[in-house]
């Protein structure tokens, strides 16, 4: 049964609070590509089918009142902004401010300064003159103060062009700081260039846009609900047996190991290279009945093994490893055998069946009561397969110019939960996460999956516009009570949580099951089976 739970995705979201670092001041923004620092997880995140950030517009707008500004019209700058088109659904905007408004920030600092600075031969509160001033704090100090304060209130109204467009967290200052220095004058205009990247224009490129698709879905039936409820069968009879050390022999199929795992890579002279942590285990418990995510070849290389004793060998991993740093790697494995088990099993008759599956009295009942299970199973994963062929079909029928900031969001969300997943099913200790959670490791994530993680952004996309376009809702019982469950969720695992931001994930998700609602009703669907 789990090889048929696998396939089907979680709608329910569990996603944590996630914080992005943002630059403290201004004078940081200058220049900055991005400002997104790597999704570093520290808390469980389960799959879900829509992330945030990145549904909607509503989701990801920024106003002039999101960044601190004064809003008295007597506190404005009147300043001048012209607007370009840039590739990526990115607009520049070139920020002019007038001679006039620069000597008023300068004035207003030079005040500032004069009250808080403690100038010999001056009282606190008595003007100084300004060339003293100059002298005791230095001008370097005084013009970088007027052009963090130029910054710090034309910026907001700059943004006022934008508002309603611009994505959360994608504004940058491209002109450098030491330019605006260099260039400044409070006799002058002073001058400056944003980049920010807005809600992209999503183009249909079927006539009928969304409306009459044909969906071919194909259906894996290697594990039918048959053969997975006698695979649940057998686990649970193991269950019911003792475990007893072996002394006598060494590692076969049906024994319980346990293994210290050391690898290494080969290099291409056949040398000994640096160690792959991610790839090392302690104490690592091994069924070789159930060794099926294990490398390729493992398994076959440790048979035969006896406890105490050490064997080494390599191997390589897959190209379509789940690590990618790891694909087509070639790795030298050390491996000692801690403990040797075999299993004592009961004799397999209907005196087992209660123990076996609750209120059964015969062995009978138990396999039918089990394939039940295992046939509701297949048709959550028949409904998820059709659920994710009508979602790959919506993006290969749009065309959206998508900017960096929703990109790189997007890929480190979806890195982040699938380390999260690889911790919570603890086949990463610490050490390991923090290695795969270096820059280096999440930028060959974003460039390996770029097409899988553009794909998913155009299909979020399509769907909010869908879930609009045909006026689709949701009722409140059915927000409150998702809401509630996945709070209950953060609680019972003692996680921190943001309720604005599950609230706002269950939205996404409620939307995005209210579309394939609507899509699996007014779609040609089709299944082949393989």
């Amino acid at each position: 049964m789990a090889l048929l739970v696998g396939v089907a995705t979680h709608l329910r979201p569990r996603c944590p609070k996630t914080d992005f670092p943002s630059s403290s001041t201004l004078k940081d923004l200058c220049s900055s590509q991005s400002h997104l620092s790597p999704y570093l997880p520290s808390r469980r995140l389960l799959p879900c089918l829509f992330y945030s950030s990145t549904r909607h517009p509503r989701l990801v707008t920024v106003s002039a009142a999101a960044i601190s500004v004064e809003k008295t019209e007597k506190d404005r700058f009147p300043v001048t902004v012209t607007e370009t088109k840039q590739p990526r659904s990115s607009v520049r905007l070139c920020i002019e401010v007038p001679p006039n408004s620069c000597k008023e920030s300068y004035n207003k600092v030079l005040r500032e300064f004069s009250n808080q600075a403690k100038v010999p031969g001056f009282r606190p509160g008595k003007k100084i003159p300004e060339n003293i001033l100059i002298n005791y704090v230095g001008l370097h100090n005084i013009q970088q103060a007027v052009i963090e304060a130029i910054l710090k209130k034309t910026l907001p109204q700059a943004m006022i062009s934008v508002e309603g467009r611009a994505l959360k967290d994608s504004v940058r200052i491209v002109t450098k700081f030491a330019e605006m220095y260099d260039s400044f004058s409070p006799e002058d205009y002073f001058r400056y260039d944003v980049l920010v990247d807005v809600v992209p224009e999503i183009k249909w490129l079927a006539e009928a846009k969304y409306k009459n698709l044909k969906i071919i879905v194909q259906i894996d039936k290697t594990i039918t609900a048959e053969i997975a409820s006698e695979i649940e069968f057998k686990r649970r009879y193991k269950a019911q047996g003792s475990l007893r050390i072996v002394t006598d022999r060494g590692l076969q199929m049906g024994d319980l190991v346990v293994l210290d795992i050391l690898a290494a890579r080969i290099e291409g002279d056949l040398s000994i290279g640096e160690k792959i942590p991610s790839a090392e285990r302690k104490g690592f418990h091994l069924d070789t009945e159930e060794s099926d995510n294990l490398l390729p070849g493992f398994l076959n290389s440790i048979l035969g093994i006896r406890q105490g004793e050490t064997k080494s060998f390599s191997l390589q991993f897959p190209e379509s490893w789940e690590q990618v740093n790891l694909c087509g790697v070639q790795a030298q494995f050390t491996v000692e055998c801690k403990e040797l088990f075999y299993r004592d099993l009961p004799k397999l008759d209907d005196s087992l069946a209660e123990k076996l599956f609750p209120g059964c009295s015969s062995l009978s009942q138990v396999r039918e009561s089990i394939l039940q299970r295992c046939r509701e199973v297949e048709q959550t994963a028949i409904e998820q397969a059709t659920d994710n062929a009508i979602l790959e079909q919506l993006s290969k029928i749009v065309e959206v110019d998508i900017p960096q900031s929703l990109f790189e969001e997007q890929g480190r969300q979806l890195y982040g939960a699938r380390l999260l997943q690889l911790q919570a099913g603890r086949k990463v200790n610490e050490q390991q996460l923090s290695s795969l959670s270096s820059e280096k490791a999440v930028n060959e994530y974003l460039e390996n999956q770029k097409e899988n993680i553009t794909s998913i952004i155009k299909q979020m996309l399509a769907v909010g516009e869908i879930f609009q376009c045909e006026n689709l809702e949701y009722s409140t019982d059915e927000l409150v009570k998702e809401v509630e469950n996945s709070v209950e969720e953060f609680k019972r695992h003692n996680q921190e949580y943001d309720e604005a931001n599950v609230r706002q994930q269950v939205q996404d998700v409620l939307e995005g099951a209210k579309v394939l609602e609507w899509l699996r009703e007014n779609s040609d669907i089709q299944y082949v089976f393989r």
